[in-house]
């Protein structure tokens, strides 16, 4: 009898084809889009996010007819000026409606509070994928129609209330989960791990990281976070000035690290908020690096947003809680 001396290892890797390759990864790529996750992480996206931007209507709400009014700074005509012909906006809809004798101020307040209405219905989660929807659109119209005062978080903004109209997020601390034991027609119960809810979170997921990264290899493409002129620009310029920094003249250092600490958050993000051992510290870390800003350049809403985007994402657990055990009942006799 003839014995090999082929180690068993080697042959079995030898029998691995390219086939089963793919469908090892194909397998991985499954458990990684797919694999059954609570709605958890997307219930705190919609929360964190919907109170953000009430707070930000809330603030903007008195001076709406001294911005965007008949009589406001940008008028009717200076406001199609500058808006994307394109795309709806109020003066879209006063048109719109003119033929019932609707004007532009009526518009307004009404987009407003359709606006406010939508967005308190997405805090509490009811009928949230409706009010995901109204505040979107709404969202969307007021961001055409204030076109130049829209910033980075206006954007954010309205791309996750846009994932919030087709994720289920309304599947975890919602009134949309207490009623929904009269609805049967759902294929499972709001609390149960689901697929969907997978897939919704690595969307928020990865446009987080691609997001940071394309914004760190922007930076650190040019001179001016490397050698600390882009933070003393945003702390000195008089729109962003918030405290007196002139004495970073006299430490350049400082400026420059705090280049250097921003350059390695966005460009580490994307590689080191997965994995468990830094992911809390990246977490962190981008929560600090948008709180500074709001601090020290006044971009409150921007601040707020994008710590909400990253905790939800990344710092409130997704996987599945197992059962607990029961305890065993007592036979009768006591046997």
């Amino acid at each position: 009898m003839t014995v090999s001396s082929e180690p068993s290892g080697a042959s079995g890797r030898a029998g691995l084809s390219p086939v089963s390759a793919l469908g090892s990864a194909a397998s991985a790529i499954e458990r990684f889009a797919l694999a059954p996750a609570s709605a958890m992480p997307l219930a705190a996206l919609r929360i964190g996010l919907a109170a953000v931007l009430l707070t930000q209507a809330a603030l903007v709400a008195p001076l709406l007819f001294d911005l965007y009014g008949p009589a406001g700074i940008l008028q009717d005509p200076l406001r199609d000026a500058f808006t994307p012909r394109e795309l709806p906006g109020i003066g879209w809809l006063t048109e719109l409606l003119a033929p019932l004798g609707i004007g532009e101020a009526p518009v307004l307040v009404g987009t407003g509070a359709v606006y406010a209405l939508s967005l308190a219905a997405l805090l509490c989660g009811l009928r949230t994928r409706a009010a995901a929807l109204l505040a979107w659109s709404t969202h969307r119209m007021l961001m055409v129609t204030a076109d130049p005062t829209v910033y980075g978080a206006d954007v954010f903004a309205n791309i996750f209330l846009f994932y919030l109209v087709w994720v289920p997020s309304g599947a975890a601390l919602s009134f949309d989960r207490r009623g929904h034991g009269s609805r049967r027609a759902l294929a499972c119960a709001p609390d149960e791990p689901t697929p969907a809810a997978r897939l919704g979170l690595r969307v928020v997921q990865l446009h987080l990281c691609v997001a940071y990264l394309a914004s760190g290899l922007e930076k650190a493409a040019g001179q001016a976070w490397w050698n600390g002129e882009a933070i003393w620009r945003s702390v000195m310029l008089p729109e962003y000035r918030q405290l007196d920094f002139s004495w970073l003249a006299s430490h350049p250092w400082v400026a420059q690290a705090a280049g250097w600490s921003v350059l390695a958050v966005e460009l580490g993000y994307a590689f080191l908020i997965w994995p468990r051992l830094t992911r809390r510290v990246f977490v962190v870390a981008t929560s600090l690096l948008h709180l500074g800003i709001a601090a020290f350049m006044g971009l409150g809403v921007f601040g707020a947003i994008m710590p909400v985007l990253t905790l939800a994402a990344f710092g409130v657990p997704a996987e599945p809680r197992l059962p607990s055990p029961r305890p065993a009942l007592p036979r009768a006799g006591g046997g």
